[in-house]
């Protein structure tokens, strides 16, 4: 399939109470890599197996969140295009561009807020720097990884109050598809929570609907197996880092997960599994009424603090 338009996700821009102590966290805990800090002091991370400059971007903050979510798009002309369309179609506002150079290695950005409260950027450059790996001949994997190692920031699950206006926004101005929706019980028309996808993956971003604007749930890093989600269920417990469900499967995407937070609360979640999405896939739907399996497959039960804590 050849992906156009919106590729996938660029960054995802993190707000952290004390930096230091969350640069160690993604760093020896995760296991993302550092590189580059800027004027403004912010922290730029990667993952091992991502060649642009950087996914994760920390801020400090009196409060814990996000600041935005990037998505790169396939070129300048398309975010020109996107740009003038998220104007036009009335679902977003604080539309403004962010000049090159603002991020490290980054070209120009087209920033707005969608209508449930969220920042978004689309970007079409941001330099090259490597994947750990040469391009001829590589090994399936660097020495001197740390923590997790995840390979790639996969997706942000968050919350806010205008559901139908932000999935209309992502399905008909940005080209995503829906992978899975969870619908109420009593009316399937009433959606609870969407999960998007601009690619081959089971989702990039998902939203839920909660009476908020702006909210967090989780910043969401790749793993390769089963397997290495039990590792990183003994990194949390090796490093005292506070756990807060897992290891376990989701029903909605299949994927292996964990879920933990970072020193400031920020929700972080490693990730493995799911299917292999195309755009004639139909919709997968679950009901309110088997909300626990399809968020926790093992246990089958609600969370109240999964779903009720949040930055």
């Amino acid at each position: 399939m050849a992906m156009t338009g919106v590729l996938r996700p660029s960054h995802v821009a993190l707000r952290v109470l004390d930096l230091e102590p969350a640069v160690k966290h993604y760093t020896d805990v995760l296991g993302l890599l550092e590189t580059g800090r800027d004027k403004q002091g912010r922290v730029y991370l990667k993952a091992w197996d991502e060649h642009d400059h950087h996914s994760v971007v920390l801020r400090e903050a009196d409060a814990a969140g996000m600041d935005y979510m990037g998505w790169r798009v396939d070129s300048i002309q398309t975010m020109k295009d996107l740009s003038r369309k998220v104007e036009e179609s009335g679902l977003a506002t604080d539309c403004c561009w962010i000049p090159a150079g603002e991020h490290l290695e980054t070209g120009e950005r087209f920033r707005f807020t969608t209508t449930t409260g969220h920042t978004m950027e689309l970007l079409a450059e941001k330099n090259k720097v490597g994947n750990c790996l040469p391009l001829v001949n590589p090994d399936p994997w660097p020495d001197g990884l740390k923590g997790m190692g995840p390979s790639r920031f996969d997706h942000c699950l968050l919350y806010g109050d205008d559901l139908d206006g932000v999935v209309k926004l992502f399905t008909e101005v940005l080209g995503f598809d829906i992978t899975e929706q969870v619908v109420a019980e009593d009316n399937h028309d009433f959606r609870i929570s969407v999960f998007l996808s601009c690619s081959t993956k089971p989702h990039d971003v998902a939203f839920i609907r909660q009476p908020m604007k702006g909210a967090f749930h989780h910043a969401s890093f790749i793993l390769d197996n089963w397997g290495e989600v039990l590792k990183a269920a003994d990194i949390i417990s090796k490093k005292k880092v506070s756990l807060d469900l897992g290891p376990t499967r989701h029903g909605i995407t299949r994927g292996e997960t964990i879920y933990f937070f970072d020193p400031s609360g920020n929700r972080n979640e490693v990730f493995a599994g799911g299917y292999i999405h195309y755009p004639d896939k139909p919709i997968i739907t679950w009901t309110s009424d088997d909300l626990g399996r399809a968020i926790f497959y093992h246990d089958r039960k609600l969370n109240e603090n999964f779903l009720g804590v949040f930055t």
